[in-house]
């Protein structure tokens, strides 16, 4: 697993978007309407809806919610009609930053992307400026206690493409984006549950940032994260006064 600090670094970025809960409603609506817009409203075959339904679920939103923004992505009731669109920028200390937004106004977000970089000595890219540094696959997070041989033996049966730990003894399962449910599926059936389950993009190489850089670093992600058609902030920043966290 890359970088000796990945333990604790998506354990205070679990933690902060814990704290923010009560967006994940209205970002959890907006996947699950577009999914169903693009993939259908059944998510035995649309397995992008599957994953929004289960993190409706892990949000603990209510059914009928869950249900109408099915029905409005479906085009079976009338609400705003959302598109999807990347942002990529640099942070600082070069940090490489992507942002992945739904909106229904496209000249509001990316006015209020561009500003929120410009703040907080960032600057907007342009498309595929920092995309390239990421992989997009889906991961797991085990905490440290673990058994790392449970795992293991459950993930690459299932098909997973690697299993590695860090420094803390937490356990990392990647695979394929479309491998996802199955393998997710299979790691529950086990017994095994993940602290963290996304599809996500990942960072090849990660940047170390801390002192005022990595206070800069976190009030941009943090600024980004408020925004109301942000949906997910991603980075190849490591922060390293989070490392006895």
């Amino acid at each position: 697993m890359a970088g000796h600090s990945k333990w604790a670094n998506i354990k205070h970025k679990k933690e902060r978007a814990d704290a923010k809960r009560g967006k994940v409603f209205t970002r959890v609506i907006k996947e699950i309407t577009v999914a169903a817009k693009l993939g259908g409203p059944d998510p035995e075959t649309n397995p992008r809806l599957r994953l929004a339904m289960d993190k409706a679920s892990d949000a603990n939103m209510p059914k009928d919610t869950v249900k109408r923004a099915i029905q409005r992505g479906s085009g079976d009731l009338d609400g705003a009609s959302y598109e999807e669109i990347r942002y990529e920028g640099y942070g600082a200390g070069g940090a490489a930053v992507i942002v992945d937004c739904m909106t229904d106004n496209r000249t509001r977000t990316v006015a209020e992307v561009r500003h929120a970089f410009s703040k907080h000595n960032g600057n907007l890219g342009t498309d595929g400026s920092v995309a390239f540094q990421f992989t997009h696959c889906g991961q797991f997070l085990f905490a440290p206690g673990t058994s790392e041989e449970a795992v293991m033996e459950a993930a690459i049966e299932a098909g997973a493409d690697d299993v590695g730990t860090d420094d803390e003894g937490g356990i990392e399962v990647l695979c394929a984006p479309a491998d996802f449910g199955v393998l997710k599926r299979a790691l529950e059936a086990a017994g095994l549950k993940a602290e963290v389950a996304e599809i996500t993009m990942r960072p090849n190489v990660e940047t170390a940032l801390g002192g005022e850089d990595g206070e800069r670093m976190q009030k941009l992600i943090d600024a980004l994260e408020d925004l109301d058609d942000v949906q997910q902030v991603y980075t190849n920043a490591v922060f390293e006064d989070q490392e006895s966290t």
